[in-house]
């Protein structure tokens, strides 16, 4: 099926910059396998899952309080594999970089007239392979993910049985293999489990169909932010060195005085533009992870029978990550993932207090009232602005 007519198309000098084939095509070959199972069992956890991301949908309107929960149809629902994930990453990452990626190729064919034909094929080949190993170690991590870019990539990832689908909004990744080793490390109830993700995944499903457009101001941030690191890319690769090399030490010495740390290669950047334009990427991702968990943690044992076992033994399994897995996951900022969840939700939390949650839902309405970064700390601040 091609991509709908609104779909932008690609342009090679962006394509050849990275091959998003070859990065799917590595995250599949080396990403650990999943669980042993049946083929009827994995047809039952499959519809299972199916069952579960239906059911979450009415709690997700009870406690949210949003309309657009009555009536997703702007959007999918896919229970995929590993290798499946990655591919649909893959495909929206070369929407997200398709202008970024067109900018640093200029800059790039500027800088290297008189270089050797085939140099671009090869450097693309390397950064296909290397995003491909990155998502091949996230493959076994995500439990799920609402893509709201999926429209504008290429055609979907899975065929059902009325044929090829492609919807018109984004689509919703439930990682099977990945859903189901968590509840068997944990131990807890497989469907009390699925539906409590389910809640947190189907409420970012909400969350873009309640702000229409909330996916191209994303997508207009990111574009900003990327062009002024292609501005900065001379100095990039050498900061990027530097981080690795901290990370790798024993210990960093840290400034008692020093901002806290995003995490990863987000610290790489010095120039305040730049530091301005995360900052208030970083504020809507706080927004949009704090919420879901508001929303997954407003439910109680009459929605999810064991779902205060879940939250305590959910939240206490990082404890056993390897010294290799921490590495990693500090390199990619995930850690600072985390924090976003509980800053977040925080703000969240507290904006409710204050002036209910049909008083918080005024974020939803305009780009404009989406909280900034000090905002997100200080929820005070944010309903002051709004007038609330």
């Amino acid at each position: 099926m091609s991509p709908q007519p609104s779909a932008p198309a690609p342009t090679a000098t962006p394509a050849s910059m990275v091959n998003w084939a070859l990065a799917a095509k590595t995250a599949a070959a080396i990403a650990p396998a999943g669980p042993p199972m049946r083929s009827r069992e994995i047809a039952q956890a499959v519809e299972n899952l199916h069952l579960m991301a239906d059911k979450s949908v009415p709690h997700v309107h009870e406690i949210s309080k949003l309309e657009a929960a009555r009536d997703l149809r702007d959007s999918e629902v896919l229970v995929v594999d590993r290798a499946s994930w990655a591919k649909a990453n893959t495909q929206s990452f070369a929407v997200m970089m398709d202008p970024i990626m067109s900018a640093l190729a200029a800059k790039q064919a500027e800088k290297s007239k008189g270089t050797p034909a085939g140099t671009g094929n090869f450097s693309a080949t390397v950064t296909g392979a290397q995003l491909g190993t990155v998502l091949a170690f996230l493959s076994s991590k995500v439990l799920g993910q609402y893509d709201p870019f999926a429209a504008l990539a290429a055609p979907t990832i899975t065929e059902n049985s009325a044929g090829t689908h492609q919807a018109s909004g984004g689509r919703l990744l439930l990682v099977a293999p990945n859903i189901i080793t968590v509840e068997r490390d944990l131990k807890v109830d497989p469907d009390d489990f699925r539906l409590w993700v389910c809640l947190h995944e189907q409420t970012h499903r909400v969350q873009f169909a309640a702000a229409p457009w909330l996916r191209h101001h994303m997508l207009a941030e990111i574009e900003k932010l990327g062009g002024l690191l292609v501005g900065d890319s001379d100095n990039l690769g050498e900061r990027l060195m530097t981080a690795v090399k901290q990370m790798g030490a024993k210990k960093v010495p840290v400034e008692p005085a020093a901002a806290p740390s995003r995490g990863g290669v987000l610290d790489l950047l010095q120039d305040p533009e730049q530091k301005a334009a995360l900052s208030h990427v970083t504020a809507v991702m706080s927004l949009l992870e704090g919420h879901a968990n508001v929303v997954m943690d407003g439910v109680d044992a009459r929605i999810v029978p064991s779902v205060r076992t879940i939250r305590q033994r959910f939240n206490s399994r990082g404890k056993d990550r390897s010294a290799m897995e921490k590495f990693i996951r500090n390199l990619l900022g995930l850690d600072a993932k985390m924090r976003q969840y509980s800053d977040g939700a925080k703000f969240v939390r507290e904006t409710v207090s204050m002036v209910g949650m049909d008083g918080f839902n005024n974020v939803w309405t305009q780009a404009e009232n989406l909280p900034t970064e000090p905002e997100i700390h200080n929820a005070r601040l944010w309903v002051e602005r709004m007038g609330l």
